[in-house]
């Protein structure tokens, strides 16, 4: 294990088939033990934890099939990450989860072969930045010994005073970098984002000689990127973008702490859709309270830039 990260909860788990056969037998009613086996064997389950400023570039790499890695910006100890949509061939993480016993006892349940299939980011009013991931693997050993863990020094989290959000503005890709000018930054109180993207993955690719274990998880299906703002009612500067069918860009980021010897530059999370349509943003009157509209966007292809870009900037020199 290579890196340890604090989590808020997790529901990864060995899930067996079994396989009962139903031959009759005279003096038999009931199903016989010796008969049943297990036949194939799958991982799946979820892991919650918050946004980091250190440490999460091997996730997001994971999340998109990217390819990025950490540049330095200048003569300075930060570097930058880009992170795009790209091939998952080849792409698993192997995650071990260290379970305590009431005695004391930590347990160490270690899992293959895992792809990302669902990722979402949200962010809160008065909250804090979380990331829950969905997981497919292949198999489960108890018998890896619990890793020591190592976590990165000073790390710290982000949190929605640190959120900027901007919608519209002319997208263009420079040196590998998406980036936006002329986006209007939001007048809207919008107490929540979220931002998910999917991954349909083949993931039952059993076949004889393995032993009951899946191959590799491959991409079988069209990948979406989805989300919500919850906001107060505003027409013309939410609303009217459904009503429209308006393609526009959103560009969300969050600013952190300056880096120690970062040049100026500072802790950076940043989403980046060039192309989305806002589906859904109807705004419901519950009572005298202000009126309330959840609006659900998905970001497309634009055929020029990525269809979604994640930035990071901190002092990571590797993913």
């Amino acid at each position: 294990m290579t890196r340890f990260l604090e989590f808020n909860s997790e529901s990864l788990a060995w899930m067996p088939t079994f396989v009962e056969p139903t031959g009759l037998r005279v003096g038999r009613k009931f199903k016989r033990a010796s008969r049943l086996v297990q036949s194939r064997k799958t991982v799946e389950g979820s892991l919650d934890l918050e946004w980091a400023t250190k440490g999460m570039g091997l996730l997001v790499a994971h999340m998109l099939g990217s390819a990025g890695v950490p540049v330095v910006i200048g003569a300075t100890t930060a570097f930058k990450q880009i992170h795009t949509p790209g091939g998952f061939v080849g792409k698993g993480l192997t995650v071990q989860v260290g379970r305590p016993e009431p005695s004391g006892t930590v347990r160490a349940h270690t899992y293959t072969g895992c792809k990302i299939k669902s990722w979402e980011f949200k962010l809160s009013s008065d909250g804090i930045a979380t990331l829950s991931l969905e997981f497919d693997g292949w198999d489960e050993s108890t018998a890896t010994a619990l890793a020591t863990a190592s976590y990165v020094a000073g790390s710290e989290v982000f949190n929605f005073q640190q959120g900027t959000l901007k919608l519209g503005g002319t997208p263009a890709t420079a040196s590998g970098e998406l980036s936006v000018t002329g986006g209007v930054a939001v007048t809207t109180v919008i107490t929540e984002i979220s931002i998910k993207g999917e991954t349909p993955l083949a993931t039952e690719r059993y076949g004889i000689g393995q032993s009951g274990v899946k191959r590799e998880q491959l991409e079988n299906d069209i990948p979406t990127i989805t989300g919500s703002l919850s906001a107060e009612f505003n027409r013309t500067e939410l609303y009217d973008l459904m009503k429209n069918n308006t393609t526009f860009a959103l560009d969300f980021a969050l600013t952190g702490s300056a880096i120690s010897g970062g040049g100026g530059n500072n802790n950076l999370l940043s989403f980046i859709l060039p192309a989305c349509k806002l589906k859904e943003a109807a705004p419901t009157v519950e009572g005298p309270d202000i009126v309330q509209m959840t609006s659900a966007f998905e970001g497309y292809d634009n055929e020029v830039d990525a269809p979604i870009q994640v930035k990071i900037v901190s002092s990571d020199t590797t993913l």
